[in-house]
């Protein structure tokens, strides 16, 4: 596993992204997918529009995994040391 070398303010800014992707963001595409499924008569428009949805999903669960990795193995720093 790769170690990241990360100050302490660096860690709690990728912690405080990845605690609001897990409570904030994944709610707000789940309800953006929802609806958008729910309008499933709307044609063509509504087949994008679901599209966007999941790609949005698939960026935030990536996003989720990706920083999990990172704070899991990450190594924090004096921001002092040279």
């Amino acid at each position: 596993m790769t170690k990241t070398y990360l100050t302490q303010n660096g860690f709690d800014k990728l912690q405080a992204e990845l605690d609001n992707l897990r409570t904030v963001r994944r709610q707000e595409v789940a309800e953006r997918l929802r609806e958008a499924m729910a309008d499933g008569d709307a044609g063509i428009d509504n087949d994008a529009e679901v599209d966007a949805a999941k790609n949005e999903q698939a960026f935030v669960e990536g996003r989720i995994r990706e920083l999990e990795i990172i704070l899991s193995s990450a190594i924090i720093i004096d921001e002092n040391t040279t």
